[in-house]
C-alpha cells in the first residue's frame, strides 16, 4: 500500500473509539432494580442453576452465541509470524466479519504463547466461556496438533479457519466450474502449489468430494512432493506423488486445477497454456496471486480464473464460510465442526451461485449484471442470502450426522429468525410475493426503455410474480436486454408507435372518447393521446388487454395521474385518491398516508385518506390501528391543522365507528402506547399498537419516510396508489430495481382482488 492509503488504514482504527469492535448490554440497566438482577444478588439464581446442569450456560449466558477468535500471531495474513499482540487487529476484524454477516458476538484473544501443548491448555481452560472457538494465523505444522488435540478434547464448534475456509470456498467454486466446462472431479488432474495448513485443508475436501489421490500432485517450495523425496514430514508424506515430475513447470503440464496457496508470481503464462482444455486457476496467494490477473486472461481465452482478491471476479473469501458455518453450529449447539458440516456449507455455496442475484448485490459491486458463469462461479461476499442459505445447511448436517444437541424442528421459522438477526425479515413482502405467485397478472412496464424496468420485469418473470408486456421500441428494448444480459427471452413488447394498422390506436381512442366526450373530448384529441405511452398503458388496463400498469421512473407524477384520472377514473363515493407507503423496520411494519398526492388536505380530503388508508392496509392481511398526527394532541389547539384533524377523527368516530382511528397526536404518543394510555386513556386505540400513521401534509410524510430510509432504519415499499378503479401505480423517479418489483408484486395483488370484485359481481 502506498503511503496514503496507508495513513488511511490507521487513521481507520485509530480515529473515534479505537479498534474494530466493542461490548454492549443487552439487558435493561437504567434502574437499581435492574442492577441488583444483572449483578448482586440476583445473579446468583442462574448460577445455582448452571452448576446443576451446565447445559444452562446457554440458556442464561451469552455463550450460545459467542465465539472465541484466538490466535498466536505466527502466521498472519501475509505478514507471518508478528506476534500475538501484532495480530490484534486482524483478530479484531474477523469478530467484526463474525458480528455484521452472522449476528455473532466475538471475544479475540492473542496468547503469546508459541509452544502447541502449552496454546492448547490455554486454549482448554478458557473454552468454557464460548459457544465455539474460531483458531486463526497460527503456522503450520504446530496448527494441525493443535486442532485436532482441541477437537478431541473439547464439545464445542471450533475450526482452524486458514485451513478450512479456504477449502470450503474453493471446493465450492470447483464443483461450479467443473460443471461450466463439463468434467468430472474424479477425471481431472490437479496441481495444488503450496503445501501448508490451507493447502493440505483443501486437498483433503477435494477428495472427500471426489477428487482421486493419484491424480493430485502437491509442490512446495523445493519442487514437487515426490515419493522419491527423503525430507518430508508426516503431514506432507500422505500427498507425495510417484508421478515422473518434479518442478512446478513439469506439474502443471496437463493438467486441468491450479490452486495456488503460495507466493505471487510463480505461475507463468506459458505454465497455464501448457494446460489442459478449459484450465481452472485459482490463485489465492494473498495479497497478489500467483499469476496476474491480466496475464491470466491473456494466456488463453478458455481459463476459468479466481483469486483472493474483491477487485477481481470470482474472488475466493473465506467470508462466504466461517460466519454461516459457524451459525448453524451454535444454533443446533454442536459439539463439533465435523466433514458433513463442511461439505454440507460446499454445496450450499455452489448452489446459491447458480440462483438469480438480487439487485442489492449488484449495487454493491457497481455492476448491472451479474449470473452463474466464468466471470461467477461462487456468490459474492455481500449476498445476504448466503446466511439463510448455507447456516440452515450446516445445521441439518449436523443433526443428521448426530452432533446436534439442540435439534432443529422448524425449518420456515429458523429461516425467519437468521433473518430477523440480520435486520433482513420481511414476512409482509414475502406473504405478497406468494400471493402473487398464486395467480400471476400481465403487468404493463410503461416505460421498458428503462434499464431498472428491465431487470425488474425479468426477476418478476423469473419467480413467477407476473406476466411482463413491456411498453416501448422493440429494438432499443432489445438493444438494452443483449447489453445487459437480461433474460426476457420471449416477453411480449409493444411499441404503440408500430401498433400495427393503427387496431388498438383506434379502438383505445373510441373507447377513451365514449368515456370522455361529454367532458368535450374529441376522438382526433383521444386518438393523439394514444401515442403517449401512459395513455395507451393504461387503456391497456381499461381494455382488459392487460391487468395493471407501472409507470414513473421517467414521468413525473402529475403528467401520470392525469390520464390515470381520466381512462380508469376514480372509486365510487371519492372525491380524492392518494399514496400510501409501507415501511418495514425492526420495530415492524408501518403503513404512512398519504405520501403522494394531496399537498395541504382538508378536513374531507383527510377523511377520504384515512378510509382509503383503511381499505388499502386490510388489503394486506392487517388489521389498522391508525393515529392521525399533527404537533398537538387531543384539542390543546383548537386552529389551523390540528382543529381540522380533530373534525376529521370526530367525523370518522361518529360515521364509520368500526375504524380504530384517533387524534390528533404527537407521533411519540402514537408510537407509545405507554406513554399514550399513562396521558390520554381515553384513546379509541388505547393499549394498541398503532400501525398506520396518517400525516397532516404531503411535506410531513415525504420527510418522514426518506429520513428513516436515508438513516437505514426503515425499508419502504411505494408508493402505492389509492383510489384509482383499477390497478395502476406510480413509482418515485428515483426507484431501484427493488423498489419496481415491489410495487410489481402490488400491483398483481390489486389486479387479483379487482378481479375477485368482478366475479363476486357477476354471481
Amino acid at each position: 500500500m502506498d503511503n496514503s492509503k496507508n495513513q488511511e488504514a490507521l487513521n481507520y482504527h485509530k480515529e473515534g473509539r479505537p479498534g474494530k469492535i466493542q461490548v454492549v448490554p443487552t439487558k435493561p440497566y437504567s434502574t437499581q432494580r435492574d442492577l441488583a438482577l444483572a449483578y448482586s444478588p440476583g445473579v446468583a439464581i442462574p448460577c445455582l442453576e448452571i452448576q446443576k446442569d451446565l447445559q444452562c450456560a446457554y440458556d442464561y449466558t451469552a455463550k450460545g452465541n459467542l465465539v472465541a477468535v484466538i490466535s498466536n500471531g505466527t502466521a498472519v495474513l501475509g505478514l507471518g509470524d508478528i506476534g500475538a499482540l501484532a495480530g490484534k487487529p486482524v483478530m479484531e476484524g474477523k469478530g467484526l466479519l463474525f458480528k455484521i454477516f452472522a449476528d455473532i458476538d466475538v471475544f479475540d484473544i492473542e496468547v503469546n504463547e508459541k509452544d502447541p501443548a502449552k496454546f492448547i491448555e490455554v486454549v482448554k481452560a478458557i473454552s468454557p466461556t464460548f459457544g465455539g472457538i474460531n483458531l486463526e494465523d497460527i503456522k503450520a505444522p504446530e496448527c494441525f496438533e493443535i486442532e485436532e488435540k482441541l477437537k478431541e478434547a473439547l464439545d464445542i464448534p471450533l475450526m482452524h479457519d486458514d485451513q478450512h475456509g479456504t477449502a470450503i470456498i474453493s471446493a465450492s467454486a470447483l464443483i461450479n466450474a467443473l460443471e461450466l466446462i463439463g468434467k468430472k472431479i474424479e477425471d481431472i488432474k490437479i496441481v495444488v502449489n503450496g503445501a501448508g495448513a490451507a493447502a493440505s485443508s483443501c486437498t483433503t475436501l477435494y477428495m472427500a468430494l471426489g477428487a482421486k489421490l493419484e491424480n493430485i500432485i502437491m509442490v512446495d517450495s523445493k519442487g514437487v512432493i515426490s515419493t522419491r523425496r527423503t525430507d518430508l514430514n508426516s503431514r506432507k508424506l500422505p500427498f507425495a506423488t510417484s508421478l515422473p515430475c518434479n518442478t512446478l513447470a513439469e506439474a502443471v503440464a496437463g493438467s486441468d486445477v491450479f490452486l495456488g496457496l503460495s507466493v505471487e508470481g510463480c505461475l507463468t503464462i506459458e505454465m497455464v497454456r501448457s494446460m489442459n482444455e478449459n484450465p481452472i486457476v485459482f490463485a489465492c496467494a494473498n495479497p497478489n496471486p500467483e499469476i496476474s490477473y491480466a496475464d491470466a486472461m491473456a494466456s488463453r481465452p478458455d481459463i476459468i480464473f479466481a483469486t483472493g482478491r474483491s477487485d477481481y471476479p470470482n474472488q475466493v473469501n473465506n467470508v462466504l464460510g466461517f460466519p454461516y458455518i459457524f451459525r448453524g453450529a451454535l444454533d443446533v449447539r454442536s459439539t463439533g465442526i465435523n466433514e458433513a458440516m463442511k461439505v454440507a456449507a460446499v454445496l450450499a455455496i455452489a448452489e446459491l451461485a447458480k440462483k438469480p442475484v438480487p439487485e442489492v448485490v449488484t449495487s454493491a459491486y457497481n455492476t448491472t449484471h451479474l449470473s452463474f458463469g466464468r466471470q461467477y462461479i461462487i456468490p459474492k461476499p455481500l449476498d445476504p442470502r448466503l446466511l439463510i442459505t448455507v447456516a440452515p445447511a450446516v445445521a441439518k448436517a449436523a443433526m443428521e450426522s448426530g452432533i446436534a444437541r439442540k435439534p432443529i424442528t422448524d425449518w420456515d421459522k429458523y429461516a425467519e429468525e437468521l433473518r430477523q438477526r440480520m435486520g433482513l425479515d420481511n414476512k409482509l413482502l414475502r406473504g405478497l410475493t406468494e400471493k402473487a405467485k398464486e395467480n400471476p397478472k400481465r403487468v404493463v412496464f410503461a416505460e421498458a426503455n428503462h434499464i431498472n424496468m428491465l431487470k425488474a420485469a425479468s426477476v418478476a418473470r423469473a419467480e413467477g410474480i407476473c406476466i411482463p408486456i413491456l411498453l416501448g421500441n422493440e429494438e432499443r428494448i432489445e438493444k438494452l436486454i443483449t447489453k445487459n444480459q437480461i433474460e426476457l427471452e420471449g416477453v411480449e413488447i409493444v411499441n404503440l408507435r408500430h401498433d400495427r394498422e393503427n387496431s388498438r390506436r383506434k379502438k383505445y381512442a373510441k373507447m377513451l372518447t365514449a368515456k370522455r366526450q361529454r367532458e368535450g373530448m374529441t376522438f382526433d384529441e383521444a386518438y393523439e393521446k394514444m401515442f403517449d405511452r401512459n395513455y395507451f398503458g393504461m387503456m391497456m388496463v381499461e381494455s382488459g388487454d392487460a391487468d395493471a400498469f407501472i409507470t414513473g421512473v421517467y414521468t413525473k407524477y402529475q403528467d401520470a395521474i392525469v390520464p390515470a384520472i381520466e381512462i380508469v377514473g376514480m372509486r365510487e363515493g371519492l372525491k380524492h385518491i392518494a399514496g400510501l407507503n409501507i415501511v418495514t423496520s425492526k420495530l415492524g411494519t408501518f403503513f404512512f398516508a398519504d405520501t403522494m398526492v394531496n399537498n395541504h388536505p382538508s378536513k374531507e380530503t383527510l377523511i377520504d385518506i384515512a378510509k382509503l388508508t383503511h381499505d388499502a392496509v386490510l388489503l394486506f392481511n392487517t388489521e389498522p390501528v391508525m393515529a392521525m398526527l399533527s404537533y398537538s394532541n387531543f384539542g390543546e389547539r383548537n386552529v389551523g391543522s390540528p382543529a381540522m384533524i380533530h373534525e376529521a377523527v370526530d367525523y370518522l368516530h361518529k360515521n364509520n365507528p368500526e375504524m380504530l382511528i384517533d387524534g390528533e397526536m404527537q407521533v411519540n404518543f402514537a408510537l407509545d402506547k405507554e406513554l399514550r394510555h399513562d396521558k390520554f386513556p381515553f384513546s379509541k386505540v388505547d393499549g394498541m399498537n398503532v400501525n398506520t400513521l396518517i400525516f397532516p401534509n404531503l411535506s410531513s410524510s415525504s420527510i418522514a419516510y426518506k429520513l428513516m430510509l436515508e438513516i437505514g432504519m426503515c425499508d419502504t415499499i411505494g408508493p402505492i396508489q389509492m383510489g384509482l378503479n383499477k390497478p395502476i401505480h406510480i413509482l418515485n423517479v428515483e426507484s431501484s430495481v427493488r423498489d419496481i418489483l415491489n410495487m410489481v408484486t402490488v400491483a398483481v395483488i390489486d389486479a387479483q382482488v379487482e378481479e375477485q370484485k368482478s366475479l363476486n359481481l357477476q354471481k
